[in-house]
């Protein structure tokens, strides 16, 4: 299995950033309550993806943001390598023609107008430039938009429960 680190750690800072926003925290917020010193340009850095953290640092973060870690990078490394771990995430475009969802309308249309065309399959299979330009197109982050897509994947959400002590 081929892997671009480059993106595996964009990823990687993505999921983080989206685990914080999601909690409503601000870097201060996740800074405060981090069992280490650390910077809030080093946090910055992280969730850019352009620095490298060590596992230690990692499992602090996501103890901080109160999630387990293998969860994380399990949720990273199914976004970099895709459901069928060629590096793609296929999806149904015949459930996005009938989603809803405002933030996906570009997608819609696209897949409609994909769907209309002679000899079209039902399903295709995105890798990572496609993902980030049509998060981009949807006004979204990857990470956000590789959420809104789980439906239409044969991939079930992940769901966490962790409680810290």
């Amino acid at each position: 299995m081929e892997m671009d680190i480059a993106s595996y750690q964009r990823a990687l800072g993505d999921e983080l950033r989206r685990i914080r926003r999601q909690r409503g925290w601000t870097r201060k917020d996740l800074q405060e309550r981090m069992p280490s010193e650390v910077s809030l340009q080093t946090l910055a850095t992280y969730e850019l993806g352009t620095r490298q953290c060590t596992v230690i640092r990692l499992v602090e973060l996501c103890i901080a943001l109160e999630h387990h870690p293998h969860e994380v990078l399990a949720r990273v490394h199914d976004r970099v390598f895709g459901n069928d771990r060629s590096g793609k995430v296929k999806i149904d475009l015949g459930k996005v023609a009938k989603d809803d969802q405002p933030e996906l309308r570009p997608f819609r249309r696209w897949a409609r107008d994909r769907l209309g065309e002679v000899g079209a399959t039902q399903e295709i299979a995105l890798d990572l430039p496609a993902l980030e330009q049509l998060a981009a197109l949807c006004g979204l982050d990857t990470v956000e938009l590789v959420s809104k897509l789980r439906p239409f994947t044969n991939r079930p959400t992940e769901q966490s429960g962790f409680t810290p002590r």
